[in-house]
């Protein structure tokens, strides 16, 4: 596989290029993306989602994004590591073509990007202090305790399936990245610490540490939005490229290379992948999945 090119996109950076105009910025066309043959992805480091390691660009939504470009001619793809918060800012703004991180469709979310069709659904995990003292193995168990402080990558999705299952605002503080949250419960800042499931599962093994513990038997919260559903997302203004992006994914569904790539990836084809037709993006943000 060949080697992708990581830039740091610094928040200071974002700012500067925004209010002075970039002469680098991305979010082209679809012709113009095939005559550079390059796009720009923006990512978030979280594994196995979308992470940099050794100077390379890896996780199941960034290779199923790389085998669907490839489809469409674009062979180089450049990610830009990039705070959760700033990944739609960072699209909107032109200085990437797409987000590839795993980005779960969402009504608020798809008011400010073009969402592709959905690639994976995943459910939630939750992070305690080693051996559980608090007994929490649900949302509702941390909502039943108002002195339980539990802690959450800031814009991440579980922000509000906590506060849908009764959590307290005052409960739930928020950290920049998923080793900030673990850091906070390992310090005994925090409680606890949810994510993605796998997210939190792979954050807790490449932690080794005695003092984390990841709940195997953790109850699924019944709210909208759960499971989740990945997706490539894309400029407002971007809808060729997005629906160009849509045809290639459905082509690699039905041949079953994003089934490969989940695999290759840690997920289950079975459990995480999500089969064309069988629910669509329209219907996710309508509610009806």
């Amino acid at each position: 596989m060949k080697k992708i090119v990581i830039t740091l996109l610094l928040a200071i950076t974002f700012v500067v290029l925004t209010a002075c105009g970039s002469s680098d910025e991305a979010s082209g066309s679809l012709e113009k993306l095939k005559e550079e043959g390059t796009v720009t992805v923006g990512f978030s480091n979280e594994a196995p989602y979308a992470y940099e390691e050794d100077g390379e660009l890896k996780g199941a939504a960034v290779d199923i994004a790389e085998a669907v470009f490839a489809e469409l001619g674009i062979d180089n793809v450049e990610g830009r590591l990039t705070d959760w918060s700033e990944l739609i800012p960072s699209v909107q703004a032109g200085q990437l073509d797409a987000i590839t991180a795993g980005m779960a469709i969402k009504p608020d979310r798809a008011e400010k990007v073009l969402f592709a069709e959905p690639d994976m659904q995943y459910g939630e995990g939750l992070i305690v202090e080693s051996g559980n003292p608090l007994d929490l193995h649900s949302y509702k168990d941390i909502a039943a305790n108002p002195d339980v402080t539990v802690v959450v990558m800031e814009g991440a999705t579980e922000v509000d399936f906590l506060k849908q299952m009764g959590v307290s605002e005052d409960q739930i503080e928020t950290a920049p990245d998923i080793p900030a949250t673990l850091s906070a419960v390992e310090s005994g800042r925090a409680d606890a610490t949810t994510g993605t499931e796998m997210t939190v599962k792979m954050a807790v093994e490449s932690a080794n540490s005695d003092a984390l513990e990841f709940v195997d038997d953790f109850e699924q919260p019944d709210v909208e939005g759960v499971p989740s559903y990945g997706a490539t997302a894309f400029s407002l203004e971007n809808k060729e490229l997005r629906d160009a992006f849509n045809e290639a994914l459905a082509k690699l569904k039905k041949d079953g290379t994003v089934d490969k790539l989940l695999e290759e990836n840690g997920f289950s084809a079975e459990n995480n992948s999500v089969p064309v037709d069988s629910i669509t993006t329209e219907e996710i943000i309508n509610g009806e999945g």
